[in-house]
This record gives C-alpha cells, structure tokens and sequence, in this order.
C-alpha cells in the first residue's frame, strides 16, 4: 500500500508540476499493448511508461526518472548536472523499487586548466568502488590521452585496475593513432595504426593498417574498405570476401557480394520503399537493413523482402504520420508470400500530446497479433 501511495505521489507531482514555473519541464511517454490472443485479461494488457520530470535552476538541472510496466514500479533514477565554478559536475543515483535496494551512484566532474582536460570518473554500488582519472591535451602536431583506473574487486596493489593511453601524432605523410595498455599483470599491448590509406586510380578502395605488438607476439593486419559511392534511387548491397594477411601468406580479395537491393522514392506526400535480400534468411545478418537483423527480439528476421508506403503531413489538429509495410515470407502459405502487415500512425493532437497507434497482423498464420494504442504527454 505504501508503494502504491509513492508511485501515485510521483506521477500526481509529475503532472502538477507542468503548471508552475518555465524552469520546470518534463514528458509521459506511454504505450498500451493488447494482445487478443492472450486467455487472460492480465496477459493479454502490457503497459510501458516513463515519467521524466526536469527541474532547471541556474546552469543546474536536476532530473527524475521514474519507469512503470504493468507489474508495477520497476525502475527510478536521478540526475543532477550542472557548472561549478571551473568544473562541470554531472551524478546519476539509480535505485530497483521493487526490492527495494540501492542499484549504483556515478558522479563524474571534468575541468580544462591551461589547455589540459582532466576528468574524473567515481562509481559505486554494492561492495564496488571504482574511480578513473583522465587527461587529455595537445602540443602541436601531438596528441595524448591517459588514462587511470582505480577500484575495489580487481585484485591490484592500491586497488589499480588498469591504465590505457591513448596518443595521435603524425608520421611521414600519414596521421597514426596508438595505444598502449597495462593491467594487474602489466604490459599488455601496443598498437600503431593507419586508417585509410588510398590505392592510386582505384578512388572506391582504402586499407586500414593496424600493427600490434604482445610480449609474445608481432602482427600487422590490413583491412580492405570499400566505398562506390551514394545511389540516387536504387541502393545495392555491396560486400567483400577477403582472405586476411599472416605473418605467412599475403591477405586476397577473392571476390564482390551483391546481397540485397533496395529502391526508396517519393510520391508527392507519399514515400515508397522496398528492400529485398538475395541471400536465405536463416537468423543470420546479411545487410545494412534493420530488418534483416538477427536480434533475437526482432520478430521480423525470416522475411526476405518488404514493401513500404509512408506519409508525414498536416492533419487538421498537427502533424501526422502514418506507415503500412508488407513483408514476404520465403515458402509462406499465402497469396504472393505474404506474411506479416505492419502499420503505425501518430497524431500530435495539440503542442503537448501526441497520440500513436500501431497493428500488426500475421497473415501466414492467420493471427491477429498486436495492437498497440499509447500517448505522448510534453510540458
């Protein structure tokens, strides 16, 4: 009960607080799910919402997140940032509430004194102290950067955990980044590199050089990169397949890849879109494409090609949006392959509230699978 009362204190303040000051700011972002096919009322409803309240004073702003689901209050942060005197100071305070227990407290503060960046970096949580001490400056054509890591469960004298640095310079006629790195157990490694680097009458090819050196070990690794330009209408999915070089034999380009095409235009207000892959989708990535990920939580990594219509234009309460894509389903039991219909739409009903709605269809199966009705609340 006790619960309850906070969280209704927090979204009451949240609100409430919209009609004071100008330095005061914030949004609800809410989504309401619906799954029909679920048997129970309890499954079937899944609420996503987060609460973000701004108090700014002075160059100070100090910040509340509070995020709720349907199974209750699941997360609360605050954030703090802000100027002191010559140092700028930001602090995170993250707590679990449904617990409840301290999650972890990070405060970081950074100055710039006679053209030298210092930093400092201090985490706590639960047993766990840990505090990184940087600095950052530039001597004419030489760059460096260090790098200073303390704290508790690492096993160091002094509790030293590591140190990176980090330095650029040039060299000859190329500009070369290294880095050198010490843990517990001392040197680890250094390496050199050049990015870049142009082949003369082929514009569209460039290596990446990369020397390391180990305590045990030398090696240098050169990286083909290519670059055919911007596609005006129609974007190919071009790729390589390259032998790396050894310490023994010489690295190869042994051939190109033309995985995927995509076309993007505009028709009047409306913009089409289609994108397909060559290649079996088989939970695998095969492309630049979102929807050729092979995320695990992506549901959309078995269809081989999609078709998609959108607008974005003027309604007669603000701006709108609205999107429909078709995917096609390899081997599916459709007309045409026809395996998933997608469709979202927004509407900014007034300067602080913009309302969105999406539906998701599984045609192949013949599920209705998702509706997705939820809010934007601004002030």
């Amino acid at each position: 009960m006790k619960r309850a009362l906070v969280l209704s204190l927090i979204c009451v303040l949240g609100l409430g607080f919209s009609s004071l000051a100008a330095s005061l700011t914030g949004s609800w972002d809410t989504d309401v799910t619906i799954d029909p096919q679920q048997i129970s009322f309890a499954d079937a409803i899944s609420l996503t919402s987060v609460l973000t309240v701004n108090y700014i004073v002075g160059d100070w702003t100090f910040t509340s997140i509070t995020s709720l689901t349907e199974a209750g209050w699941k997360a609360q942060k605050f954030t703090a940032g802000g100027v002191l005197g010559a140092f700028t100071l930001t602090s995170d305070l993250v707590f679990d509430p449904t617990t409840p227990a301290f999650t972890s407290w990070e405060t970081t503060a950074a100055v710039s004194i006679a053209g030298v960046s210092f930093g400092a970096d201090f985490t706590l949580k639960p047993n766990i102290t840990t505090l990184e001490l940087t600095g950052s400056g530039v001597a004419g054509d030489v760059s460096v950067d260090v790098t200073l890591d303390l704290g508790s469960g690492e096993g160091c004298d002094f509790d030293f955990s590591g140190i990176t640095i980090d330095v650029g310079f040039p060299f000859c006629c190329a500009d070369i980044s290294s880095e050198i790195v010490f843990t517990c157990a001392g040197f680890s490694y250094i390496t050199f590199e050049a990015d870049g680097i142009a082949v003369p009458n082929l514009p569209w090819l460039s290596f990446d050089a990369l020397l390391k050196f180990t305590t045990q070990t030398k090696s240098l690794v050169l990286t083909p990169s290519l670059d055919f330009g911007t596609f005006a209408c129609i974007d190919l999915n071009i790729g390589i397949n390259y032998t790396p070089n050894t310490n023994t034999s010489a690295g190869m380009i042994n051939y190109f890849t033309i995985s995927g095409i995509s076309l993007t235009c505009d028709i009047g207000a409306v913009t089409f879109t289609g994108a397909s892959t060559f290649v079996p989708i088989a939970g695998a990535y095969y492309g630049p494409y979102p929807w050729l990920s092979s995320t695990a939580n992506n549901p959309l990594n078995s269809y081989w090609e999609y078709y998609k219509i959108a607008t974005n234009d003027d309604a007669c309460c603000g701006p709108f949006t609205f999107d429909l894509t078709v995917y096609f389903q390899d081997g599916g039991l459709k007309l045409f392959d026809v395996g998933l219909i997608d469709a979202n739409m927004t509407l900014q009903v007034a300067t602080q509230f913009t309302f969105n709605m999406g539906l998701t269809v599984d045609v192949d199966s013949g599920a209705f699978t998702q509706w997705t009705v939820g809010f934007l609340v601004t002030w």
